[in-house]
């Protein structure tokens, strides 16, 4: 990665742990702004942020089922908590189906946090990790929890009916609630986890499917209309524009 960049992650304590996939961080110390493309990965973001142009705000992004190019300018700090979709509903307590593909800035005093906040990660983890488990639920829908324990197990590769059965929802109730909650489809959000674990692979050179395409040109189809481009492109990952896949061969 950019020896300029520096990305850190975290992943949250058990009692977090179906809500919330990590807490972390990005900085571009540097005085160059930094092309970047935003790959979908089922993740709901909650940044606190500042840099040289900007001045310290609070942002939420959605769900992405597209790749999206964006700028991180010069001298940017951000602190992240990056939430399942049971954050967005249960801690963040708010619907994320207007945000698709986009985001909204919070009040400057979002669960009052401030620049200074922001100087100190450790500090930051350890503020932000008590505020999110003062949030946590004291009843949650348990067929929601089993859905998306099935759902991340299988990598977003079983079927909405095998769903059904096993946790008896109705698939036509299942779909109505992704949709009026996250703003698409279950089928949509398992495509999106498959792709981001299809990174993994790509991320260590392999660019041919492991999990259940129909075939290989199926394979870099959804890649590309994941990512914006064939996997072998993907994997060149030229001026490290492509963070998420930077992130993944790091680990």
């Amino acid at each position: 990665m950019n020896n300029d960049f520096y990305y850190k992650a975290v992943e949250p304590d058990e009692l977090l742990a179906d809500f919330v996939e990590n807490i972390g961080m990005f900085h571009n110390p540097s005085n160059k702004a930094m092309e970047v493309v935003l790959m979908p990965d089922g993740r709901i973001d909650l940044f606190f942020m500042q840099s040289e142009s900007e001045p310290f705000q609070v942002a939420l992004i959605g769900l992405e089922n597209v790749p999206e190019q964006q700028i991180i300018p010069a001298n940017t700090i951000a602190f992240k908590i990056s939430f399942k979709p049971l954050g967005a509903e249960y801690l963040l307590q708010t619907s994320i189906a207007d945000i698709l593909n986009s985001a909204k800035v919070l009040p400057n005093d979002f669960w009052e946090f401030t620049t200074d906040d922001l100087k100190d990660f450790e500090a930051f983890h350890s503020k932000i990790a008590t505020k999110l488990k003062e949030f946590l639920p004291t009843k949650i829908d348990e067929r929601k929890r089993k859905l998306f324990k099935l759902v991340y197990e299988s990598n977003g590769e079983i079927k909405i009916q095998q769903l059904s059965e096993e946790i008896f929802w109705s698939s036509r109730e299942i779909n109505r609630y992704f949709n009026k909650q996250f703003g698409l489809s279950l089928n949509a959000f398992c495509k999106i986890l498959r792709f981001k674990v299809s990174l993994e692979h790509i991320a260590k050179g392999r660019l041919f499917p492991e999990l259940n395409f129909t075939d290989q040109t199926h394979f870099i189809k959804e890649i590309k209309k994941f990512s914006g481009v064939v996997p072998s492109e993907l994997l060149k990952n030229k001026d490290d524009r492509f963070i998420l896949l930077s992130v993944l061969k790091q680990q």
